[in-house]
């Protein structure tokens, strides 16, 4: 789906002197899969998820997607943020049906296809909420639905649960999971979270500190659907999530020195 071929990112700064975030990328994101990607602060996660929506070029090297290079965002590929991005003067229903207002949907279809995803991520009796009268978790659900409604071929998240109290974030990566399995698309995924990653991914990218470059590809041998307590019971659940833990703490050494 996406091709990542010698990608080197840098950013001008205020001296003059430019600072590299990314060094060097080669990787790829497979079709239809649940792609993680874990590293430490400032380490280019969210410069690659960029590069994938067409937000950022790099500064050497290619990244294609589905052969062709990307010359700027597009509908088939949304972006889901930490922030939810909502728009405050919209309702939950008006925010979810704004990216659908290119397609030219008459009224009544509009309407179907946002109350189909409405009831997607529960939140039927709240569509005329506004964002101010929403919990967190619900923000995250409006986020979640306006992202699909396009019926995009990838979905972008960079964070999209830091923000929320465990027990929500646990039941919104289950939800998700849902969707993603009976979607068929491609999910990409930024997270911090080590739990997170290995509960959510096919596959895992491990980046190193600043200059970001991937330290490993790891592959997440575990079966779906995916039960809730295999984040505590399960033995090769609690195996990846040390072996993740042991390439990420191997990096907080350069974290701490600043070179992150």
């Amino acid at each position: 789906m996406f091709e990542f071929r010698h990608v080197t990112h840098e950013f001008a700064v205020r001296s003059g002197a430019a600072t590299r975030a990314l060094d060097d990328i080669t990787c790829d994101v497979r079709p239809g899969e649940f792609l993680c990607i874990i590293g430490p602060s400032g380490c280019g996660k969210t410069t690659l998820l960029n590069m994938m929506a067409g937000f950022t070029q790099p500064t050497r090297g290619e990244v294609h997607y589905r052969g062709g290079a990307i010359t700027g965002p597009g509908p088939d590929r949304t972006v889901m943020f930490q922030d939810y991005g909502l728009f405050p003067w919209m309702s939950a229903a008006e925010n979810i049906a704004f990216g659908l207002a290119a397609e030219g949907l008459r009224r009544y279809a509009l309407a179907a296809r946002v109350r189909r995803f409405v009831e997607m991520v529960h939140l039927a009796g709240f569509e005329d909420r506004y964002p101010d009268q929403l919990s967190g978790g619900m923000r995250q659900r409006v986020s979640i639905a306006r992202a699909l409604a396009p019926d995009p071929d990838v979905v972008l998240m960079d964070e999209p649960f830091a923000a929320l109290d465990s027990l929500t974030r646990d039941l919104l990566q289950e939800e998700l999971l849902g969707i993603w399995a009976g979607s068929g698309k491609t999910f990409v995924l930024i997270t911090h979270n080590i739990e997170e990653a290995i509960f959510l991914a096919d596959r895992i990218l491990v980046m190193r500190a600043r200059p970001g470059r991937i330290k490993a590809s790891i592959d997440i041998d575990l079966p779906r659907p995916r039960a809730p307590e295999m984040r505590t019971r399960d033995p090769a659940f609690l195996a990846l999530k040390e072996q993740v833990t042991r390439l990420l703490r191997e990096e907080v050494p350069h974290d701490l020195a600043g070179v992150q």
